[in-house]
């Protein structure tokens, strides 16, 4: 697995980003976007109806199929029934490896900047909040989810390009070295 240093010269066309809640995934996926002229699909956006209703399950995994089908995209968000799908779709794999303390800030902040409306990379009708439940998976997702992903991480970093950033800092530091988007589309 990579840190947050030479990614220049190595193209990314599909690019997938997970991590905790709270780690900064839509963002660095906004700035990914911007940076480089990859279109950016957040999954939230696409799993929520509005009234944060789920898509169902048969209806998600056609959905996130013909997301990965693309030529090429930023995707955020973890959503464990299809990782699968993108892990096989991606060239490169980010994991916002961040400490608790700053997934659980992060919510409180986002949470605080978003009250009662609906944050850009959320389905429409889905106004911000925060349950105790969300709370409760960002606590717990360094013990429970973490050790199983860097596990298929580490497998994976055989045939993909896998970061994991653990600081803001890192994440200040990939986004610096990004290759700008040419006046024709994106780098390659």
């Amino acid at each position: 697995m990579e840190g947050a240093t030479a990614h220049a010269a190595r193209p990314m066309r599909r690019v997938m980003i997970i991590g905790s809640g709270g780690a900064g995934k839509s963002t660095l996926a906004a700035r990914m976007g911007a940076r480089t002229g990859l279109p950016v699909v957040h999954l939230d956006a696409e799993h929520w109806k509005p009234g944060w209703v789920e898509t169902p399950e048969a209806e998600w995994a056609r959905v996130v199929d013909a997301l990965v089908a693309r030529d090429s995209w930023v995707i955020d968000g973890n959503y464990g029934g299809t990782l699968d799908q993108r892990f096989a779709a991606a060239d490169t794999v980010i994991f916002l490896d961040m400490p608790r303390a700053a997934c659980l800030w992060g919510v409180i902040k986002r949470r605080v900047r978003f009250r009662g409306r609906t944050r850009p990379d959320v389905g429409r009708g889905c106004p911000e909040r925060l349950t105790w439940e969300f709370i409760r998976w960002i606590w717990t997702y360094r013990a429970t989810r973490r050790p199983g992903i860097l596990k298929r991480l580490e497998s994976l970093a055989r045939e993909k390009r896998v970061v994991r950033l653990t600081t803001r800092a890192e994440v200040e530091a990939f986004v610096t070295e990004l290759a700008p988007a040419t006046r024709a589309g994106h780098s390659s």
